[in-house]
C-alpha cells in the first residue's frame, strides 16, 4: 500500500479550491447574470491560464527549472489579481490571493513572498472597494486576507522545514546505521584475524613439528605402519587448520540481513531491497555494497524528492555481483558527480569493477564487480 503523503493530498485540495473558485460566475453566468467586469470570455480565459499555471507550478515543477517555475508563479500573481478585480461581486475569487501567496513559499524567497502577500492585499482591499463594500469594510477585508496570507504562508514554511528536517534525520540514520555496520564487522573481522594467528601459533608449528619428526622416524630403521598414517593424520590436521585459518578471514557477515537493517523504518523513499539467493560475497565486497546501498539511500532522501526506491543485487551473467537501484524522482538532464557518487566508483574500481549512473527517467546507479 502507498504510504500516505501529505503533500500530494494538498497539492490535490489546492488544484480542487481553485477549480471551485469559478462555481460563482459559472452559477450566475447560467441563470442570466453577470459577476464580470470584463466579457465572461475573456475572464474565463483569464481563469483557464491560472488554473495552468497553477498546474505547472505544483505538479509539474520537476519537469522545468527553477527561472522558468518563477516565471509561472509571477503570471499567477498577476493573473489572479486581474480575476479578482474584474469579478468583485463573485465572493470567492479573492481566495486564489491566498493560494498564490502559500505557492510562494516553495518558489521564491521569503522577502519576495511577503512582497506577494502585500500585493494581494492591495487587490483584495481594491475588489472589495470596486465591489461597493464600505471603507470600514474594505479596510476589514484588507486585514483579514492580509492575516491569512501570512498564516497559510507561514503554515507552509513550517511544513517545508520540518520536511527538510526529516530528510536530514533520515539521512543521518542510514549513514549511522551504515556506519555502525561497518565499524561491528571491523571488529569482528579483527577477532578472527586474531583466532587465526593463534591457530597457527599454536598448532600450525606444533603439527609442522610433529610432521618432520615422523618424517625422520620413517627413515630410520623399522618403520612401523602406524608411523606413516599418523604422518598422513599430522599433514590432513594441518591442512584443515590452514583451511580454517581461510575461511576465518573470508568469512562476510549476513548481507541480506545488514542491508535490511540499514534501510529499515524510513519514513521515505519507500526502499525495495531485493538481494538473490546465490549472491556470495567476501568482506571487500560486503563493505562496498553496504557503502553503495547506503549512498543511493541517502541520495534519495536529499535529492532525487523520490517516494520509491528498487535496490536488487544479484549474480551477474559472467559470475560477478551486479548491483543496481533506481528511484521515481525526476531525475536530472546532467548528473553531479558529488562526494558520495565518487566515492561509489571509487570503492568499485578499488574491487576491479565499475559503476555508471543515468538520471533520464528517475536516478539509476548500475555497478558490476568480479566474484570473489
Amino acid at each position: 500500500m502507498r504510504r500516505f503523503d501529505p503533500d500530494l493530498w494538498s497539492a490535490v485540495y489546492g488544484t480542487m479550491i481553485c477549480a471551485a473558485v469559478g462555481l460563482p460566475v459559472l452559477v450566475v453566468g447560467a441563470r442570466g447574470g453577470d459577476l464580470v467586469t470584463v466579457p465572461v470570455a475573456v475572464w474565463w480565459l483569464l481563469f483557464g491560464g491560472y488554473v495552468l499555471t497553477q498546474t505547472l507550478c505544483t505538479w509539474l515543477d520537476h519537469r522545468f527549472g527553477r527561472p522558468a517555475i518563477r516565471g509561472f508563479l509571477a503570471a499567477q500573481v498577476i493573473i489572479g489579481a486581474a480575476l479578482a478585480l474584474t469579478a468583485p461581486r463573485a465572493g470567492w475569487t479573492s481566495i486564489l490571493l491566498i493560494y498564490t501567496a502559500a505557492l510562494s513559499v516553495y518558489v521564491v524567497s521569503w522577502p519576495l513572498t511577503l512582497a506577494v502577500i502585500g500585493l494581494n492585499t492591495a487587490v483584495a482591499m481594491a475588489a472589495a472597494g470596486l465591489g461597493g463594500q464600505s471603507a470600514a469594510a474594505v479596510a476589514v477585508t484588507g486585514v483579514l486576507y492580509l492575516l491569512l496570507q501570512v498564516a497559510s504562508a507561514l503554515g507552509v514554511l513550517g511544513q517545508r522545514r520540518a520536511e527538510e528536517s526529516n530528510r536530514r534525520l533520515s539521512a543521518a540514520h542510514t549513514e549511522l546505521r551504515a556506519a555502525g555496520v561497518l565499524l561491528a564487522e571491523s571488529s569482528r573481522a579483527d577477532e578472527r584475524l586474531r583466532i587465526a594467528r593463534e591457530l597457527h601459533d599454536l598448532l600450525g608449528h606444533q603439527l609442522t613439528v610433529l610432521t618432520l619428526e615422523l618424517e625422520t622416524a620413517t627413515h630410520r630403521a623399522d618403520p612401523a605402519e602406524h608411523v606413516a598414517r599418523a604422518n598422513q593424520v599430522a599433514r590432513a590436521l594441518l591442512a584443515d587448520v590452514r583451511a580454517t585459518m581461510g575461511e576465518l578471514r573470508r568469512r562476510a557477515p549476513d548481507l541480506r540481513g545488514t542491508l535490511e537493517r540499514i534501510v529499515a523504518d524510513l519514513p521515505a523513499p519507500a526502499v525495495h531491497l531485493s538481494i538473490g539467493a546465490d549472491v556470495r560475497t567476501d568482506e571487500a565486497r560486503t563493505a562496498a555494497l553496504i557503502r553503495c546501498v547506503q549512498e543511493v539511500v541517502t541520495n534519495a532522501i536529499r535529492h532525487a524528492h523520490a517516494t520509491e526506491l528498487w535496490i536488487d543485487i544479484r549474480t551477474g551473467d559472467d559470475g560477478g555481483i551486479r548491483f543496481e537501484a533506481h528511484d521515481d524522482g525526476p531525475g536530472a538532464a546532467r548528473v553531479v558527480m558529488g562526494n558520495g557518487l565518487t566515492g561509489i566508483v571509487e570503492r568499485v574500481r578499488e574491487l576491479g569493477g565499475h559503476a555508471r549512473f543515468d538520471g533520464r527517467t528517475g536516478f539509476r546507479v548500475t555497478a558490476e564487480v568480479p566474484a570473489p
